[in-house]
């Protein structure tokens, strides 16, 4: 009686589960046929952006997919993307929650549009990425890359002899941009042993059960995993938070910084210690690490490229000059290497997969129907290299932007690193500044006087090993040839 029951009750939730699927699947978007419970996510690769590009290919711009029996609508063209980030933008600016890591939405990455969200953005544009805060703290950008290129010639010259040394790009200049954020965010950089246990949170952030970018098996084990290896990692995260920001002493300082003033508006409980530690974390991981990608695929495109390289090279010379270094001041009379920045992120947008949008209820797109709660994705390095927006996509030519005054700040639908909409990034300008000015040093003083290599495994090759699925980096060797006095 009882195991009738049992099967009887299975029967039931099982039908239910598939009239559900086979309503929602009712003028939704054409896309790969998914499995019963796991959906696509056998079929999903390790990075994402790769396999909606190729089903794209396949059923066209818009696309459906199955995360399980969560649907997921992916766009990947111009006329799309603006529909949901402009035309749409009201019934999609929502945020849909796939990591736990998210936890509530307290923060400002990943909280739906409303009071709070507007609120936490006109905080952050006001304190941290407003033109009067960038141009205020623009001397510590150009300190701070200084530096870096002066520890990076320091490292390279270490080595006497023909003994080469290479020196890994991506540990400058991820320490650089981490430095800088930290310095706008609470006012002092972080202590090495600091920054080296921020460095394994986030890496460790990233692998865990739940995490967005996993294969399909290590996902769906997450659904009946325990919550020990979760919370700890969490327990970790939020000491070391408190440690490195929460309890550090600001009263005696000078000059204010962002994290005083939130720590006021906790004070006045006009926000939660949740928030504060939220938006703080916000800032110092999504900022940081996005700089240093975007600055060394800029870097790796004109090594590749030694036509571009002695362009910029030219241009560098004739306004800056040699006896300084280049510094913000100088990047209006810089129009080559500002394309150069908008191609790198053109073809290497930092975030390829927008992150994910909610649909508050149901929308059409591209005549599809996109059911309410569906997530939708803005495939942006797909767009980017769209060939029915951009001659020969998949060239690193920056002089297509020198014939076309392009924005890329969210106002030019083919293009957007930055994204657009309500949910466009507010640090958009203040990196764009700094890539360039990175850019520039680096050309500047490196260019010319070092060999750049790919370093991966621990071989060496040739900078055409530096790809979107793999875990590589620029390493410099020092030149027999030529060596700066």
């Amino acid at each position: 009686m009882v195991l009738s029951l049992i099967i009887s009750l299975i029967t039931i939730i099982f039908v239910a589960v598939m009239l559900h699927q086979r309503r929602q699947r009712s003028n939704i978007p054409p896309g790969p046929p998914p499995r019963f419970m796991i959906g696509n996510f056998h079929q999903l690769k390790p990075l994402w952006t790769h396999s909606f590009s190729e089903w794209s290919k396949t059923y066209g711009p818009i696309i459906s997919v199955w995360l399980g029996s969560q649907l997921a609508v992916v766009v990947s063209s111009s006329d799309l993307d603006k529909q949901v980030l402009r035309d749409k933008d009201n019934q999609l600016c929502n945020r849909h929650r796939t990591a736990r890591m998210t936890q509530n939405g307290s923060d400002l990455i990943w909280s739906d549009y409303g009071p709070h969200y507007v609120k936490l953005r006109k905080l952050c544009t006001l304190e941290l990425f407003s033109f009067k805060s960038i141009e205020s703290y623009r001397f510590v950008r150009e300190m701070e890359v200084r530096y870096m290129v002066r520890s990076i010639f320091m490292d390279l010259m270490s080595v006497s002899g023909d003994c080469q040394k290479p020196v890994m790009l991506r540990m400058y200049l991820t320490s650089v941009a981490l430095n800088i954020v930290s310095r706008l965010v609470i006012g002092k950089t972080f202590e090495p042993k600091e920054g080296k246990e921020l460095k394994s949170i986030v890496d460790k952030e990233t692998r865990l059960p739940g995490a967005t970018k996993l294969t399909w098996r290590r996902r769906v084990s997450s659904w009946f995993a325990r919550d020990k290896v979760f919370m700890k990692h969490m327990a970790r995260r939020k000491n070391w938070l408190r440690r490195a920001v929460m309890e550090e002493g600001y009263g005696e300082r000078e000059r204010k910084c962002f994290v005083q003033s939130l720590l006021v508006l906790k004070e006045k409980n006009e926000t939660s210690e949740e928030t504060v530690i939220g938006l703080v974390w916000n800032m110092l991981t999504a900022g940081a690490d996005t700089m240093a990608i975007a600055i060394e695929w800029a870097m790796a495109e004109m090594i590749r490229n030694p036509n571009v390289q002695e362009k910029a090279q030219k241009e560098l010379d004739s306004v800056v000059g040699s006896g300084r270094l280049m510094t913000e001041a100088d990047i209006p009379k810089l129009p080559y290497l500002q394309c150069v920045v908008k191609e790198a992120l053109r073809l290497h947008p930092p975030t390829p997969l927008m992150l994910p949008h909610k649909a508050s209820g149901t929308v059409w797109l591209g005549g599809y129907k996109v059911p309410q709660g569906t997530t939708v994705y803005v495939n942006v390095q797909a767009i980017g290299r769209d060939p029915e927006n951009w001659r020969n996509p998949d060239e690193f030519e920056p002089d297509r932007f020198q014939l076309d005054e392009t924005d890329v700040k969210g106002q030019d639908f083919r293009v957007l690193p930055f994204g657009s909409g309500r949910r466009v990034c507010p640090a958009a300008q203040l990196s764009i500044n700094m890539i360039t000015l990175a850019i520039g040093n680096f050309a500047a003083l490196l260019l010319l006087d070092f060999l750049y290599r790919a370093h991966r495994h621990g071989r060496e090759a040739w900078i055409s090993l530096l790809h979107e699925d793999s875990i590589a980096g620029i390493s410099l060797l020092q030149a027999a040839t030529k060596v700066l006095p």
